[in-house]
């Protein structure tokens, strides 16, 4: 059974810090890319950053210089450090696993940010 577990999420000032985990379990996690998503009322969801099997990185332009992601494959965790927060950046959010033809999202963990 795959499961992926977001936590970390909360209620933030602007300019706060927040660091979501989310631990997979079910499946050969080091050969998996790993996502975050997130997806705020009324919108769709949209990247936000990702990182493949081999430790690339990629993030949207809206987080750049702010928000990184990153992986332990011992733990089987990936990471989403966010700095600067910003109220645009209220969202629930998501972990995507994603490796060929298997897609799998965890069910997301709620970040508001006050101004």
């Amino acid at each position: 059974q795959v499961q992926l577990v977001e936590s970390g999420g909360g209620l933030v000032q602007a300019g706060g810090s927040l660091r979501l985990s989310c631990a997979a379990s079910g499946i050969a996690f080091r050969f998996f890319s790993m996502g975050w998503y997130r997806q705020a009322p009324g919108k769709q969801r949209e990247l936000v950053a990702t990182i493949t099997s081999a430790g690339a990185t990629n993030h949207a332009d809206s987080v750049k210089g702010r928000f990184t992601i990153s992986r332990d494959n011992a733990k089987n965790t990936v990471y989403l450090q966010m700095n600067g927060l910003k109220p645009e950046d209220t969202a629930v959010y998501y972990c995507n696993a994603l490796f060929a033809a298997s897609n799998y999202w965890g069910q997301g963990t709620q970040v508001t940010v006050s101004s």
